[in-house]
């Protein structure tokens, strides 16, 4: 019989602090290949996506330092956490005195890791677990889109979203250490970070995680607020 999404979380990683990210704790995994192998295993699908929420990545550990050293962002403010894995940048902008927090995610082990992360953390995370992609953005005041250009399906879904989002008045601040389908001319580099990630699927442990906003488009609203470098 199949583990519960909860239990399998449970068994194959262990509570750990966070390196850069110390005020935070993750449920996270030492090795990313045995791990996806259970979970094809565990799942009957040679297929499944690699585990992300058992790893702390570059981009989100970037947006968490980000917002430890910039509360402001997110303080008292309603937050998205977008494809939000282990929800580090969820529980960071909680952290940071976000009014209320909502990760997305797809996979169902991945809800279970962030409702496991949110109470290690003595916090409470809302997840919504559907593609919401092709849907309107919800009624936030700033979305967080951490490592989503790691593949270029992804990447061409996520940007005419997240522009959607800025056209619609919602700011959007992006992690990701420089991946290839990264839109850099739509983004104002806010900071740069190095960060040592927790997956040997990166080619580098230590890494430089950048944090972006995303422009205002010319013709956008009035009274949008606009990033600062």
């Amino acid at each position: 019989m199949a583990a519960s999404p909860r239990a399998f979380v449970l068994r194959h990683t262990s509570l750990r602090t966070v390196p850069g990210a110390e005020e935070i704790r993750l449920h996270l995994a030492d090795e990313a290949l045995p791990l996806w192998r259970a979970v094809q295993v565990e799942t009957g699908d040679p297929d499944t996506p690699i585990p992300f929420w058992a790893f702390a990545w570059a981009g989100g550990l970037a947006i968490a330092r980000y917002l430890r050293e910039h509360p402001g962002t997110v303080a008292g403010r309603r937050v998205l956490d977008f494809a939000s894995g282990s929800g580090l940048c969820a529980i960071a902008a909680l952290q940071a005195g976000a009014a209320s927090v909502t990760a997305v995610e797809v996979d169902v082990r991945a809800a279970a890791a962030i409702d496991l992360n949110a109470r290690a953390n003595g916090r409470r995370i809302a997840v919504i677990r559907r593609d919401i992609l092709d849907e309107d953005p919800p009624d936030v005041e700033i979305v967080l889109a951490g490592d989503c250009w790691y593949e270029s399906g992804l990447a061409g879904r996520v940007q005419p979203w997240l522009r959607r989002a800025r056209e619609q008045g919602i700011d959007v601040l992006v992690g990701d250490p420089g991946r290839a389908h990264l839109p850099t001319d739509e983004l104002i580099e806010l900071a740069v970070y190095e960060v040592r990630t927790t997956t040997d699927l990166e080619d580098l442990a230590l890494k430089h995680g950048r944090v972006y906003g995303l422009r205002v488009p010319s013709d956008g609203p009035a009274g949008v607020r606009r990033w600062t470098p």
